[in-house]
């Protein structure tokens, strides 16, 4: 647990900080970092952890945040470092909750001459897992860290230059203890803020 307060810490850290940094130093040999952005998604998670034996409750949905910074290196191509929480499910007799750190490399291309424009992001995610359990459930609790796929598309919209609103749909591939590796989804709305 001290270990993910840790991490949290130092993502907002980072994000607080991204536009002064990034302003202070578009003139320098990191020009790219002068077409940076904020965002800020709310969603669905969606679970697909197994749930044990079927005489116990078991949900597979929750409220989920993901909150984030990156920078255009390009006209299409940028990376974004993000923390994203999945909430909490109940599960086996207990819950399963999952937050993580991310880094990805993005792709965006307009559609047309409009507003709209479409992005993927391929990348990984550093995940927390922590799953309680009761006994007779089936399924095992504990906690679990490591690095996992991340992969995510969607569509966006330009109210101005600056201000953009998101649709996006993300995976990522998170060590749960007892199983292995499972995917958490979310399907979010967002809006996107560039500096």
């Amino acid at each position: 647990m001290p270990q993910q307060r840790h991490a949290l810490c130092c993502v907002l850290a980072l994000l607080a900080g991204t536009p002064a940094w990034a302003q202070s130093e578009a003139n320098t040999a990191w020009p790219a970092l002068s077409r940076g952005y904020l965002g800020l998604s709310l969603g669905q998670s969606d679970y697909r952890v197994g749930c044990g034996n079927t005489l116990f409750p078991c949900d597979e949905k929750d409220n989920s945040v993901n909150l984030y910074a990156g920078s255009m290196l390009g006209n299409f191509w940028g990376v974004e470092l993000g923390y994203i929480n999945m909430g909490r499910v109940d599960r086996a007799g207990g819950s399963t909750k999952v937050q993580g750190l991310n880094h990805r490399l993005v792709g965006n291309a307009p559609l047309g001459g409009s507003a709209f424009g479409v992005f993927g992001k391929l990348g990984t995610t550093y995940g927390f897992t922590d799953s309680s359990t009761a006994a007779g459930s089936g399924a095992a609790g504990g906690s679990e860290n490591g690095f996992g796929l991340s992969y995510g598309a969607g569509v966006s919209y330009d109210f101005t230059p600056k201000l953009s609103a998101t649709l996006g749909w993300d995976s990522h591939d998170l060590r749960f203890a007892g199983s292995g590796r499972d995917a958490v989804r979310s399907t979010s709305l967002g809006l996107r803020y560039r500096y």
